[in-house]
């Protein structure tokens, strides 16, 4: 908590650098390179440390969305406005990481700091949201981000996420797996009429365990073998509802 205040504290004195954004709709941001030092009052980023064995093959994958950094918006909780920065998001362990354009070095900044992350990748903007006040079937976990992938009245969500895969090979009977692996573990959320987001698949008779009475729509929706991809296909058929 000392270290949000702190932030916020610095944040609030170079409140002045605030410039209009166009792209992205978010009408202003910070750049200033004082407030990337604020940010940098965090830990440095790491994975961890993973132990060694010369039959050991390392990791296979990353714990990151999108293993690469690209040009970011970062809102902190209790604030109005966004930081600009270099960023990606790690799912694994609910971080935002950047690097400082300065020294370089990798940094973090917890979920629990933030409220909105806007990231910009083959001109389009994924935006990414907090699970905080949100209100599910099952109550998660953990905080996590999350993104809308269909607005309005029957608001599809997905909560991107990787499981990690450890080796096993050490044992007499162990699977001969020498790798570590970050696999991904992506999950979805429909809104249902009690307002509360229930976990679906990514077929048809999912979505309508959620909405039922739309069933008798069985003969307008459109086929699910006529969609690669799968998310396309249920925003689809939520747009039919």
């Amino acid at each position: 908590m000392k270290r949000f205040i702190l932030l916020i504290i610095v944040i609030s004195f170079i409140s002045p650098v605030l410039i209009s954004q166009v792209n992205s709709g978010v009408q202003v941001y910070l750049s200033s390179e004082d407030n990337l030092k604020a940010i940098s009052n965090l830990s440095p980023y790491s994975t961890g440390g993973l132990g060694f064995d010369n039959r050991y093959e390392g990791v296979k994958g990353t714990p990151m969305l999108l293993d690469t950094l690209l040009p970011a918006l970062m809102r902190l909780r209790g604030q109005n406005y966004y930081i600009q920065l270099n960023a990606d998001l790690d799912i694994y362990h609910n971080y935002l990481v950047y690097r400082h354009p300065k020294t370089k070095q990798m940094y973090s900044v917890p979920l629990d700091m933030i409220t909105e992350v806007i990231i910009e990748k083959d001109g389009k903007d994924l935006r990414f949201m907090n699970t905080l006040g949100e209100k599910f079937e099952k109550d998660l976990r953990d905080q996590r981000f999350y993104q809308k992938l269909h607005n309005g009245k029957y608001q599809l969500i997905k909560i991107p996420g990787k499981q990690f895969v450890q080796a096993d090979y050490k044992n007499a009977y162990s699977a001969d797996r020498r790798y570590d692996e970050y696999i991904p573990a992506n999950k979805y959320y429909l809104k249902g009429p009690d307002s509360l987001y229930h976990q679906v698949q990514l077929s048809r008779k999912s979505i309508l365990k959620v909405y039922p009475d739309k069933k008798s729509l069985t003969g307008k929706l459109p086929a699910e073998g006529s969609f690669a991809d799968k998310e396309e296909m249920v925003v689809e058929l939520l747009k039919e509802f």
